[in-house]
Parts: structure tokens; C-alpha cells; sequence
């Protein structure tokens, strides 16, 4: 037993524990799995040197960074076919801190 404020004893017994709310359960797997289908399913698609991040800032986004020009408008019109249309909203423009990358982005929906 261990000591609570203002002198009241508290107790370890099974009954207080079943009072203590649990948090729903996570399966952190599963969304990485998801989230690694997407980035392999969009590598098949561009050259060995891009760059492909996934961010999650209330809306998941990718983005593909590309040295040459003509992949982004490759990548611009591919992307909204792939995985039955998941990859919408395309924007096109510079890559952050990169001067020599375009990045193509999109918003995913699952």
C-alpha cells in the first residue's frame, strides 16, 4: 500500500486498478505498413535518385524530390492514377534547402 495526500491510504489491489482508464489500442504496425506500401508503390514509378517523404500535418501529404524537370511533369500527371486515385490536389515547386530539386507534391486519402 502507498501513502496519498491529506493522509488517505491507497491500495495495489485489482479492484482500484480496474477504475484506471486505458488508452484504446494502437497498432502502430499496420500504419507503417500502409505508409511504406505507398512510398514502395510511388518508387517504382520514379528515378533512383528522387526523393520521397511522407508528412502528416493534419493532412497526410507526399512529396517527391527530382533533379529534372521532365520528371515533374511526369510525375504531376502519374500520381493521380496510382493506388485507384489516392494521390490528388498535385502541386508543383521548389524543394526546400534543395536549390537544385522540384518537388511534386499531393494529398493522400485513405
Amino acid at each position: 500500500m502507498t501513502q496519498a495526500p491529506e493522509g488517505q491510504i491507497m491500495s495495489d489491489s485489482s479492484e482500484d486498478r480496474s477504475t484506471v482508464e486505458h488508452l484504446p489500442s494502437q497498432k502502430p504496425a499496420l500504419i507503417s505498413d500502409e505508409l511504406a506500401k505507398i512510398r514502395a508503390m510511388v518508387r517504382e514509378h520514379t528515378s533512383k535518385d528522387a526523393k520521397i517523404s511522407i508528412e502528416f500535418d493534419g493532412k497526410l501529404r507526399l512529396h517527391v524530390d527530382v533533379r529534372n524537370g521532365e520528371d515533374v511533369k511526369v510525375l504531376a500527371k502519374m500520381l493521380p492514377t496510382l493506388g485507384t486515385g489516392i494521390f490528388h490536389s498535385i502541386e508543383v515547386g521548389a524543394t526546400p534547402h534543395h536549390p537544385f530539386f522540384h518537388r511534386v507534391s499531393a494529398l493522400i486519402e485513405r
